[in-house]
């Protein structure tokens, strides 16, 4: 077998099946699209789940991919052995109802042998136990002996994920010598050890699985081939594991010039060394699909890969900034394959030089907290950090638990992970209960009836005209046990339901479009539409209700859009693409949309940033989107192949997965984009610009809030209005409004200090006896006691106060309020070097009383619930104190 690059490999693996019929597609986003089940897609198979199921038609009977892929579940595991990796690529080919065994066994064979020049002798292919078909197949049509195969059981050789489609599969083996096997006298196929290595998995989807556990024959057998490719180059290549491979070798050898070191030198920098080659390729991959970091889903993914790369390379050794580095040879490598990251190059290295920057600050604050924790935990004889903490270090300072628990294993403890792990359910709970929102229809998910899979997709003419005649398709409605739908043949006056027709002038919502809304008459009837939504099939859903009469099933029905709601929608929607190319032009071609909403009231966009924008930049930014208003430029939509459209300049979606045509949207020459929503015919019929709102919404991620047409009226208006009444109160003209203000502000700012000052002396004053209360303990001044000031700033100022004038002295100062109470704790330097620490002091008394804080050795503060336990902690404090010292 000859050696062959990674590359080649992939090329010669998609050509063979391109040569057998097959479509080849460019790999999926690892963003799934309308599969809520992962965060990220995990197998060649995953983002086609809807061709298998027939709920969408895919565009080839044959199709063969190479997929980008991250699985996670064993992340822990990547680095400590070389097995392990989070990113892959698979190689597939499928057949939706095409070819079956009969054409992909001898595939299989013809390119391990012919295509790859793979020894005979050393494959072995499996089957499922029961699947007489493969296995005469592989004996009799291939002519490999029985004993050269092998039959396994469900575990191993049977797909099935619950009820539905499943199947036996037949998997591949190479044998890579005894050098990588355990040396059993029974190493096999199927032996856990490196020697017999499975490269290729084919499943055979024939059965449709009953709820009883039975399996009955599918109409429509499908084919599902994965290989993973990496795990085949180790093959071709004839090298040790993932990390030798070629391409994924060349950024390796990098780690390892970056920090100085070699690879098999060293056990425990070896672990260092890979999981930063694969976590980088990880991040490279992700954030090309438009991943940014985050602390939730995938974001939380991405932002964990990348901190634990960043904390390896410290222990390599790295010093600065170093993934960014790292990332230009990985897109190196795969730029070929994956043009999608030149596309976004600047948006992958402004990501990755942002979180390096933000988990810089935040490693030094973490590792300080972490290492209190830890002293803490080793003087109170605990064997592992509390949940609390854990959980403190990841919701307030970003600190990973993995980071935790690494750090925590250096000095011999563990974590609570089980009450990490319920602070966190906590959390999600609070935050969903949030965020969830009302579905607009009463159905939410529920399941429409078969013969509702079967139409046609529904015409969409709402790009010529708002008003257009429809056939209906289907009346669904909700069954009476509320479960699911029914179709109907009719629906009277007051009934809620869903019209499909066959074609009509309501767009569905998409793009982040909102639907339109308006009515639909039929004779006498009259229904109101109050949404239009659309399925990945191509059915528009109108979301509707019987206002008057009757309506009925496979009759005509006139189709009528609120004009006046798609006008505004409109102009929201095409503003929302000047406004994209004003923030390019203003801070940089790194920015690119993260998503958006548009209405008829409002438009919003996200898009990727790395700071608040300036006032000065907001100012810009509208200024140039009002100046293309009153250009007037002309709004035109052309259909064109979608690699027109990308040579002709036009920017696309991260995620967004199009067609071989596209709908290119051109604003005179200043802005092209794809994009299927409704728009203006001119710029000018938009109005006016404003924006209303400029917020942070993830790292790396801004939202801009804006309005347009009647609406930036209304808001200037408002604003004319307010300032006339500001004016009538304070007595001045608009002219004279900013020089009055300051006035107001500068003479409060005056008053309030000469009120701060007053307070102070008093404070002093009913204070002033309290240095006459310090106790002498060994040769420092020690005062515990309460204290009577108006808060937590005046306990402060008189707590450095009193610590200056005892020196060398210890307080602990305790305030009460309505709330609770509020313990200070400082001691002097010398004080700290005779063993004082007055976080541990403050931590220890907030326990009697309910309560948490701490702090460094030299000043710490803490708060508690119960005011009737003060005596008790004032003589906690006292014996704390007494006995350190």
């Amino acid at each position: 077998m000859e050696y062959m690059s990674l590359n080649t490999i992939r090329e010669k693996y998609l050509r063979f099946f391109e040569e057998r019929g097959h479509l080849r597609l460019p790999s999926f986003s690892l963003v799934p699209k309308n599969d809520p089940s992962i965060l990220l897609i995990n197998a060649g198979m995953t983002p086609m789940k809807a061709y298998f199921t027939g709920k969408e038609t895919p565009p080839s009977k044959r199709v063969t991919t190479c997929q980008k892929c991250i699985r996670t579940g064993d992340i822990d595991n990547v680095g400590y052995t070389d097995r392990h990796g989070t990113y892959f690529e698979m190689l597939g080919n499928f057949s939706f109802g095409d070819y079956f065994k009969e054409e992909m066994i001898p595939w299989i064979w013809e390119f391990c042998t012919q295509v790859l020049g793979m020894e005979e002798d050393r494959l072995y292919p499996s089957v499922y136990e029961g699947d007489d078909e493969a296995f005469n197949l592989w004996h009799e049509k291939i002519g490999l002996p029985q004993d050269r195969i092998y039959r396994f059981g469900k575990a191993d050789n049977f797909w099935e994920h619950g009820t539905g489609p499943s199947g036996p599969c037949s998997e591949v083996y190479y044998d890579r010598g005894e050098q990588y096997g355990c040396g059993s006298p029974d190493c096999a196929p199927g032996c856990e050890c490196d020697r017999f290595v499975e490269f290729w998995n084919s499943v055979f989807t024939q059965f449709d699985k009953q709820e009883d556990g039975t399996y009955l024959p599918l109409a429509q057998k499908n084919i599902d081939t994965g290989v993973g490719l990496e795990r085949l180059a180790t093959i071709v290549q004839d090298v040790g594991s993932i990390f030798e491979v070629d391409t994924v070798k060349s950024i390796l050898d990098l780690v390892c010039k970056l920090a100085g070191v070699t690879y098999h030198e060293d056990a425990k920098q070896d672990i260092s060394i890979r999981i930063i080659t694969d976590h980088i390729r990880s991040t490279v991959m992700m954030i090309g699909d438009g991943i940014t970091p985050s602390n939730n889903g995938r974001g939380y993914v991405l932002r964990r890969l990348m901190r634990r790369a960043i904390r390896h390379g410290q222990r390599l050794g790295i010093e600065g900034a170093f993934l960014k580095t790292l990332a230009e040879e990985v897109i190196r490598q795969n730029e070929n394959v994956y043009p999608e990251l030149i596309e976004h190059k600047d948006f992958i290295m402004n990501t990755i030089a942002n979180e390096e920057r933000t988990f810089a600050r935040t490693l030094d604050q973490g590792n300080q907290l972490v290492a209190q924790y830890i002293d803490q935990a080793k003087a109170d004889g605990a064997r592992e950090l509390s949940g609390e903490d854990v959980f403190r270090l990841h919701d307030t300072y970003g600190f990973p638990l993995d980071l935790t628990r690494e750090i925590a294993e250096e000095h011999g403890l563990g974590v609570d992970e089980a009450g990490f792990n319920t602070l966190m359910e906590e959390q999600r709970a609070r935050a969903s209960e949030n965020t969830s929102q009302n579905v607009k229809t009463a159905w939410g998910g529920m399941a429409f009836p078969e013969e509702v899979s079967h139409l046609e997709p529904t015409l969409f003419t709402g790009y010529e005209t708002l008003e257009d005649k429809g056939q209906v398709l289907s009346l669904l409605a909700e069954r009476e046990d509320k479960t699911s739908l029914e179709t109907r043949e009719s629906l009277g006056e007051g009934h809620a339901f869903i019209l499909i027709t066959d074609k009509t002038p309501f767009y569905g919502m998409g793009g982040g479009q909102e639907g339109d809304f308006g009515w639909a008459y039929q004779g006498e009837a009259r229904v109101h539409i109050l949404s239009t939504t659309k399925t990945p099939a191509g059915l528009y859903l109108h979301h509707a209700e019987v206002d008057q009469g009757i309506i009925e099933c496979g009759k005509a029905i006139d189709l009528k859009v609120d004009k006046e709601n798609r006008l505004a929608t409109a102009r929201n929607h095409t503003v929302t693409h000047l406004l994209h190319q004003a923030l390019r032009d203003v801070l940089g071609k790194h920015v690119t949309q993260q998503g958006s909403e548009v209405n008829s009231h409002h438009l919003r966009f996200d898009f990727s940033h790395y700071q608040a924008l300036t006032a000065d930049e907001l100012e810009e930014v509208s200024r140039l989107v009002n100046q293309a208003i009153l250009a007037d430029y002309p709004v035109i939509t052309d259909i064109m192949p979608i690699d027109e459209a990308k040579a002709q300049g036009a920017m696309a979606l991260f995620d967004e997965k199009y067609g071989d045509a596209v709908r290119v949207l051109s604003i005179g020459d200043y802005s092209k984009e794809l994009c299927g929503g409704t728009h203006l015919k001119h710029t000018s019929q938009a109005g006016s610009f404003r924006i209303t709102q400029e917020s942070s919404i993830a790292a790396g991620v801004r939202r801009i809030e804006a309005v347009t047409g009647f609406e930036a009226i209304r808001y200037a208006k408002e604003d004319r209005l307010a300032l006339a009444n500001l004016g009538a109160m304070l007595k001045t003209s608009q002219e004279e409004l900013s020089a009055k203000v300051r006035q107001v502000l500068e003479d409060n700012r005056q008053l309030k200090r000469e009120v701060e000052n007053l307070e102070n002396a008093q404070a002093r004053a009913k204070n002033a006896d309290l240095t006459d209360r310090a106790k002498k303990v060994k040769d420092f001044n020690v005062l515990v006691t309460e204290v009577r000031v108006q808060d937590q700033n005046q306990m402060r100022e008189l707590g450095d106060l009193l610590r200056d004038k005892l020196e060398p002295s210890i307080l602990f100062l305790v305030r009460k309020s309505d709330s609770g109470l509020n313990f200070l704790a400082m001691a002097s330097d010398e004080a700290v070097k005779a063993g004082i620490h007055c976080g541990n002091i403050v931590r220890e008394c907030a326990k009697l009383a309910v309560g948490g804080g701490g702090g460094r050795p030299n000043m710490a503060q803490a708060g508690a619930k119960e005011v009737d336990k003060l005596d008790a902690v004032l003589a906690k404090a006292s014996s704390l104190i007494e006995e350190t010292l």
